[in-house]
């Protein structure tokens, strides 16, 4: 599903024109972006929990010469579902 259809779905379930459910979804991103940035967590009890995970720096290879580098240390977002989430799509 792509943005635009997700619009339209959210658009349709909640009664909201286009515009108002677009407005809305990108709300909703933005804060949770944000939210992340700032080091928190955003929990949708049933639906799941986005987080930061911090990944350590470690050696690896380049593939193309076969040097030896350092991949330094990232943090990366990720999402846990719920269980709510879970037994829907079971």
């Amino acid at each position: 599903m792509k943005k635009d259809e997700l619009i339209e779905r959210v658009s349709m379930k909640a009664g909201l024109s286009k515009a108002q459910a677009s407005r809305a979804l990108e709300a909703m991103t933005t804060s949770v972006a944000k939210t992340l940035q700032q080091g928190d967590s955003v929990s949708l009890i049933g639906f799941g929990t986005f987080q930061v995970s911090q990944r350590a720096a470690r050696r690896g290879r380049n593939p193309q010469t076969g040097a030896e580098i350092v991949i330094p240390a990232s943090k990366s977002p990720t999402f846990k579902a719920g269980k709510g989430l879970k037994d829907a799509v079971k």
